[in-house]
């Protein structure tokens, strides 16, 4: 499983990739729209920004996926937008737009588990490797 100190090197790598081509490059991964979510830390009260990608979309909501590689802890963005749900998310086509994060109910999971895991395999075997239940997230303007 990758190790935080992985996530973020991978995180960084990517973020240059974005800024060295001046956004030209690196707002999509394996078929799937990437973002940047910035929330607030939890602790430090700073602005934190994490690459993600979203898997799937409904209107305006975006579906992320708190996987973190399926490890058995969840991601600090995760734990952080739990504590404060107002995040801003940027896009290839827009940038720091306002929007609430909130944890998939159980209904919305279970009917949104087989749609994201259909369109990437890697998700399903996330969970196969960890006993927690992998939330989806929803964030809407």
């Amino acid at each position: 499983m990758p190790s935080d100190r992985y996530l973020k090197l991978m995180n960084g790598a990517h973020k240059g990739l974005l800024r060295l081509s001046g956004g030209r490059f690196g707002w999509a991964a394996m078929d799937m729209p990437v973002l940047v979510l910035t929330t607030t830390g939890r602790r430090s009260g700073q602005p934190r920004s994490v690459m993600l990608t979203s898997p799937h979309r409904e209107g305006q909501r975006m579906v992320i996926v708190a996987s973190k590689g399926g490890e058995d802890s969840h991601p600090a963005w995760f734990l952080n937008l739990r504590e404060n749900p107002q995040v801003t998310v940027s896009m290839k086509d827009a940038s720091d737009v306002p929007m609430v994060a909130r944890v998939a109910s159980p209904e919305e999971r279970d009917r949104l588990w087989p749609v994201v895991s259909d369109k990437q395999a890697r998700y399903a075997e996330y969970q196969a490797k960890t006993d927690r239940q992998i939330p989806l997230v929803l964030l809407e303007p």
